[in-house]
């Protein structure tokens, strides 16, 4: 039986959130926007096609609704068959762009395939998601030490292959994810203070070992110490430092939309990317920030009360793990551009421009939708 068959029960056992897909959706249009804003006026001065970055995130936000749709429409218990086989498929992803993967910015992350990018750490996210989440689920009674063990190897073994490549932002979001689910499912309060400690131990090591690179070295540098006026760290404080006077400009009501100095004129890096929410800032204001972040807590409080509404474990487990997996990712961003985090490589989910994340945020919030269609079953 094809794991994916959908049966008539699967399509019509309950209608999905609609707050959520509400919130999902308004928050990929919401980001379009801000994508075209952010790149309008630079590429139109450069003499490029001023909505390039447009024309491209909407077709990726039109094949991710699509995926959405049809994720949401199958029974969610289905994909915990899937667990491994995404896993292994995810950790050939990893190996294989190492050897036949393509370099930008000083890392190597991505597939080239014809016009578009894909970068496999993403998607290995989600996949140690389903997999940590059916693991759990088959231990009812909570995890041993054995199953803490094989489920921090399975971490482990594509956190270190990220790091290598390097992408320190997915492997710190992997860690944070798979934590939380791993005390979510059941873990002895003793394992919980060792989680923690290997936690800092080995971000401690990282940095004893010369694990990091240079710039990710200086960028946590800089994070600790803003104020320093070390050359080495000029130029990470420099873009934290532009992101955070962008903001400010905007503020209570913003410069508007296709506005603002610090936008327009390219002074914050990776803008349509890293740093949307720069432009969101500066543009929009303190009023247009609050009520994209309470926008974006109305999608994170969806999911977390599906999770608490699912009826049997693998259903709130992945629910959980993908409400920290937007959440964290959040937090990070938006952080960053404020000082009150490290620079990392991070996007806003379902904001930031890019198709392999707006392909894996879509096919995790389809999940989560069909969860929430079946959380009467």
């Amino acid at each position: 039986m094809n794991v994916l068959s959908r049966t008539s029960r699967d399509l019509n056992s309950g209608s999905v959130d609609r707050a959520l897909l509400f919130g999902i959706v308004t928050l990929a249009l919401f980001g379009d926007l801000m994508i075209y804003s952010a790149t309008k006026v630079a590429l139109a001065n450069a003499g490029y096609d001023p909505a390039y970055y447009l024309k491209r995130q909407t077709m990726w936000i039109c094949i991710g609704l699509v995926v959405m749709w049809i994720v949401s429409r199958v029974d969610h218990r289905r994909f915990e068959l899937l667990a491994t086989p995404a896993y292994i498929a995810s950790i050939g992803g990893l190996v294989g762009v190492i050897f036949f993967g393509s370099s930008a910015l000083g890392a190597q992350r991505w597939f080239n395939i014809g016009f578009f990018q894909v970068q496999p750490s993403e998607f290995m996210v989600l996949s140690l998601i389903l997999t940590a989440s059916a693991y759990s689920a088959r231990r009812p009674q909570g995890l041993v030490q054995r199953d803490v063990i094989r489920i921090l190897f399975m971490a482990a073994l594509p956190m270190g292959i990220i790091a290598i490549q390097p992408d320190l932002g997915t492997a710190i979001i992997i860690s944070v994810t798979i934590g939380i689910v791993i005390v979510i499912a059941g873990v002895p309060p003793r394992y919980m203070a060792l989680l923690a400690v290997l936690g800092v131990v080995g971000a401690i090591s990282a940095v004893a070992v010369g694990f990091l690179q240079k710039y990710q070295l200086a960028r946590l540098t800089a994070f600790v110490n803003q104020n320093s006026s070390d050359p080495l760290l000029a130029d990470a404080i420099y873009h934290v430092d532009n992101a955070k006077n962008a903001i400010g400009a905007g503020g209570i009501k913003g410069m508007g939309l296709f506005n603002g100095l610090q936008t327009n004129l390219g002074y914050v890096p990776e803008q349509r990317t890293d740093f949307i929410f720069t432009a969101i800032g500066e543009q929009l204001g303190l009023i247009g920030s609050l009520i994209f972040l309470a926008l974006l807590a109305s999608v994170a409080c969806r999911i977390f009360v599906i999770s608490k509404e699912a009826k049997e474990q693998f259903g709130r487990l992945l629910c959980v793990g993908i409400f920290v997996f937007f959440s964290f990712s959040c937090f990070q961003n938006i952080g960053m551009t404020m000082g009150i985090m490290p620079v990392t490589g991070i996007p806003l989910p379902m904001v930031s421009y890019g198709g392999t994340a707006a392909l894996v945020f879509s096919g995790a919030m389809g999940m989560v939708l069909s969860v929430s269609r079946r959380r009467g079953n």
